[in-house]
């Protein structure tokens, strides 16, 4: 039926979707583009990664690159079953969650489990990372800018993002008149 039906088959990858990306949306931007470019080929992997680019631009949650592919595919319709299909079951679970969370805050499963999702969450966002960097064919230069830039927000968490974005823009962008491939 989801073969027959495209609103279907992107309901039925983007829902999914929707139960793993508590953690965020980059939790789940490495199956998003399995799904997308590997197992429907509904773009080129630099299709994706534009499309990664116009979402991260964009005001709003990143994870509107799901409302972008259904665009990209289906037009209007295609993302709003995108959009409703990745926020939907996630807000219903959160809702759900946040309730039974906010009845037992205090007992020892509650501290337990808590502690033992932060990994759990770092995890999955640095898996969503090192997959754009992998998609976007990165060099070292890349990497080493977003290490360095991680590793100041890590020392200094208020540092402003938009400082380290100009940063590391003219950091590529001085490579690159030098003639060094930054990929």
């Amino acid at each position: 039926m989801a073969e027959s039906n495209p609103l279907i088959a992107l309901a039925m990858v983007f829902g999914p979707l929707s139960l793993a990306s508590i953690g965020g949306g980059v939790a789940i931007l490495p199956a998003m583009q399995h799904q997308a470019v590997d197992v429907h080929q509904w773009m080129s992997p630099q299709d994706f990664v534009d499309l990664f680019a116009v979402a991260r631009m964009s005001p709003g949650p990143g994870s509107m690159l799901a409302t972008l592919i259904g665009w990209k595919l289906y037009g209007v319709t295609g993302a709003f079953v995108a959009t409703v299909a990745l926020f939907l079951p996630s807000s219903f679970l959160c809702y759900a969650a946040t309730l039974t969370w906010d009845r037992h805050k205090g007992t020892k499963w509650h501290s337990i489990l808590q502690e033992g999702l932060t990994p759990v969450g770092t995890g999955l966002l640095a898996a969503g990372a090192i997959s754009l960097f992998r998609i976007a064919d990165a060099g070292p230069a890349s990497w080493a800018i977003a290490g360095a830039t991680a590793g100041i927000l890590l020392l200094r968490p208020r540092f402003p993002p938009i400082s380290l974005l100009m940063a590391a823009g003219l950091c590529l962008g001085g490579l690159h008149l030098l003639g060094i491939d930054v990929r």
